[in-house]
């Protein structure tokens, strides 16, 4: 379902400060509007396409209005991106001052490819995993804001189709987050809603369940629900939105959050660094 709830402006209340945050499994750039563009522009994931570019710059003018971007099927500079760091290049594009790229499979000149997270505020901690799992390749970025008395915890994930592998990576992710309060977990997790909240080992997690079933697969016409923003119930959700932006297989989704007063003062953003580390 498309933009099911209008998403508020950012803005500080009397509750704590807002975060608009978005999640987006961009193809590497590839326009995918059809089946069989599967086949017939499977080559874009090996050699450069001029459309990319223009697909790349729609994606940082969406972007440029949210606080944390998590992204997924990104590249890291290779022949099939023209060399260019995506999650780089959008951060500049759009103005955020903190990026990380996480690199899952590198094939050298044919492909770097990954996650990305990009914020405007300065994460305390970073972190980089790789998620268990029959196939490497999967990852998951941790990023820790505020005091380590009262933080929030942020993981931008992408998970495995395999449900076998996936129990195993969403066991991984209960392990991270099991001594925090405060979680968002976002990312392409290839598996309903109902099944991460209800039959995983997120299910004792204390997330918000979410009355509809956001669908975010595939773009041109959506009818399953693959992409989400897991947020605890100690942070109030004011928004959530499936956007109307087909350019890859997927759509977007963002939600805004209420931080509780004691981690808002987090928000304090700092001289701009990039978080590439390689």
């Amino acid at each position: 379902m498309l933009g099911q709830q209008a998403m508020p402006q950012a803005s500080a209340s009397a509750g704590g400060q807002r975060l608009r945050l978005l999640t987006y499994n961009m193809q590497v750039g590839i326009s995918t509007a059809r089946y069989h563009h599967y086949l017939t522009r499977g080559w874009q994931h090996v050699l450069p396409h001029a459309l990319r570019s223009e697909n790349l710059n729609r994606i940082g003018t969406l972007i440029g209005d949210y606080d944390i971007v998590a992204l997924q099927e990104t590249d890291g500079g290779s022949l099939r991106s023209g060399f260019v760091n995506q999650v780089e290049y959008l951060a500049h594009r759009a103005d955020f001052p903190y990026w990380y790229q996480q690199r899952n499979r590198n094939l050298g000149r044919l492909g770097q490819h990954g996650n990305g997270i990009l914020t405007r505020y300065e994460p305390e901690i970073l972190e980089d995993h790789k998620l268990p799992g029959t196939l490497p390749g999967r990852g998951a970025i941790v990023a820790r804001f505020g005091h380590p008395s009262e933080p929030l915890l942020l993981i931008a994930v992408h998970l495995s189709l395999g449900q076998r592998s996936q129990m195993r990576q969403l066991a991984y992710l209960r392990e991270l987050v099991a001594n925090y309060r405060h979680v968002v977990i976002m990312g392409d997790m290839n598996t309903r809603q109902q099944r991460l909240l209800l039959d995983s080992p997120l299910q004792h997690g204390d997330f918000h369940v979410f009355e509809d079933e956001y669908h975010t697969f595939p773009s041109w016409r959506p009818v399953r629900g693959l992409d989400h923003i897991l947020v605890s119930r100690t942070l109030k959700v004011h928004g959530i939105e499936v956007m109307d932006f087909p350019v890859s297989d997927h759509l977007p989704m963002a939600v805004e959050v209420e931080l509780p007063a004691a981690v808002g003062s987090l928000l304090n953003p700092a001289a701009p660094v990039a978080m590439d580390r390689r």
